[in-house]
């Protein structure tokens, strides 16, 4: 056995909390369908996962905590709040803010309200001339 120092430790656990909740965020952006009961469950998926993670580790605030919480949020947002939340979190992928407006495509956000959202991530996407 190696003991490893607790600055490294820390360190080697800060990388490995933000990755799983990268991928977290990634995987909720995977999703095709979902219901405001399946965001819940996502919220309650993510309430068990910080308990565990506070068991193991000493690091607080758990990094990137707020980024996985802000997106699993945004799917409650209406139509003009997202539009300006699109705006401001330019933290989320293309994809992951494409899917999101598509998700929420059907269960609150009309077809015409879609488009105007889908605009609205191309013209962040698009690069400044």
């Amino acid at each position: 056995r190696v003991r490893i120092p607790l600055p490294v430790s820390n360190i080697l656990w800060e990388h490995c909390i933000r990755l799983a909740n990268r991928t977290l965020v990634e995987g909720y952006a995977n999703v095709k369908k979902c219901s405001n009961e399946g965001r819940a469950l996502m919220q309650l998926d993510f309430q068990q996962f910080l308990m565990k993670l506070e068991k193991l580790t000493d690091i607080r605030p758990i990094p990137d905590k707020e980024f996985v919480e802000t997106y699993i949020k945004a799917y409650y947002l209406t139509e003009n709040d997202m539009e300006s939340w699109i705006k401001e979190h330019r933290e989320y992928s293309t994809k992951q803010l494409t899917n999101l407006v598509n998700v929420c495509l059907g269960s609150h956000i009309n077809k015409k309200s879609r488009q105007k959202l889908l605009a609205a991530i191309d013209d962040i996407d698009r690069p400044k001339r």
